[in-house]
């Protein structure tokens, strides 16, 4: 019996092993994928100061990481002359563009963000919009309704708010054609 005793102790004590270095390798992941995602954002901040620079406008960038995303912000004091980059679908524009610099120096798919002069907050304020409406329609008629395409970004966003609302919704389509239908719940 004192045999099977020390084989169960020694079992808890490899499986502990086996979990601390579990949870080191979760750690250490983890500041990898914080490190890379700040080196993304750098890359993406030098690369939007060079495109400031040729178009003469001014702001200021701040990096973070957000959700396992680089998030970068452009801001001005008073607005300045970023309200010339600052339409949703410029935005977007600019972001893809940014993206496109940081997957050729990392050599590595990139889900970096942009918000410039605070276009990401109206954008969201105008999706919820949206969307509360389609909620509302969804509601009145106990049918489900499909909303034009957008972006992943969007569609998170508009689950959200959907599910907030205690409905439910799929994504359906392909590409540029993806697009959420909302449902009775």
């Amino acid at each position: 019996m004192p045999k099977k005793e020390k084989a169960v102790e020694e079992t808890t004590e490899v499986e502990t092993v086996a979990e601390v270095a579990e949870s080191t390798e979760a750690t250490e992941s983890s500041e990898t994928n914080t490190k890379a995602l700040e080196e993304e954002g750098d890359i993406a901040a030098d690369y939007l100061e060079e495109l400031l620079d040729i178009f003469d406008l001014d702001g200021d960038i701040d990096i973070d990481v957000r959700q396992g995303r680089a998030y970068l912000e452009i801001s001005s004091e008073n607005g300045g002359n970023l309200r010339l980059i600052s339409e949703p679908d410029t935005v977007e524009a600019l972001q893809e563009l940014t993206r496109l610099a940081v997957q050729v120096k990392t050599t590595s798919f990139s889900r970096l963000i942009l918000d410039v002069g605070g276009s990401r907050q109206k954008r969201v304020d105008e999706l919820s919009r949206i969307v509360n409406k389609v909620i509302d329609k969804v509601r009145e008629s106990g049918e489900p309704v499909p909303m034009k395409p957008m972006s992943s970004y969007e569609r998170k966003i508009a689950h959200d708010i959907i599910a907030e609302a205690g409905l439910s919704s799929e994504s359906e389509g392909e590409a540029r054609d993806r697009h959420i239908v909302v449902k009775p719940a």
